[in-house]
């Protein structure tokens, strides 16, 4: 049995065809092409794999350890990222209340302005009250004891 799997012309054209329109119909609903490689992708290219591989030359165990390793890693990276985040969050509030009661120069660009700080906000952009008004921590430039 002799099996062809050459595509002619017009069935390469046919199938481009197809191809793009699909990928115009999912730009269209939304979706944005990323340039990045998740652990979402990585699963699906590994299951891709393994579902298309050769019956008679299946793969290798080193190569199917080595690829798990991969994604280990991938994972513990991901996992590794997102703690990083939420301490920097913890980090940022905690600077942002360390400043309660204190006297603070903002940094308004042309001015500064300075007052006593009368609240803070928590999360990864704390800000904190003066005069009434409420800044991003990233514009206090000076902090003065009690």
């Amino acid at each position: 049995m002799n099996i062809n799997t050459t595509m002619s012309a017009s069935e390469k054209f046919q199938l481009d065809t197809t191809v793009d329109m699909f990928n115009k119909q999912l730009n269209a609903n939304g979706r944005q092409p990323s340039h990045e490689l998740g652990k979402d992708d990585f699963l699906k290219i590994l299951i891709a794999q393994m579902s298309n591989q050769d019956p008679t030359s299946p793969l290798e165990n080193t190569e199917f350890i080595a690829q798990m390793a991969q994604f280990s890693s991938l994972e513990q990276m991901t996992n590794m990222s997102k703690s990083f985040e939420r301490l920097t969050t913890m980090i940022n509030t905690t600077e942002a209340q360390s400043t309660l009661g204190r006297i603070v120069d903002i940094d308004l660009g042309d001015t500064v302005t300075q007052g006593v700080v009368e609240a803070t906000t928590r999360g990864e952009n704390p800000q904190v009250k003066v005069n009434g008004m409420f800044y991003d921590m990233n514009k206090v430039k000076a902090v003065y004891g009690f």
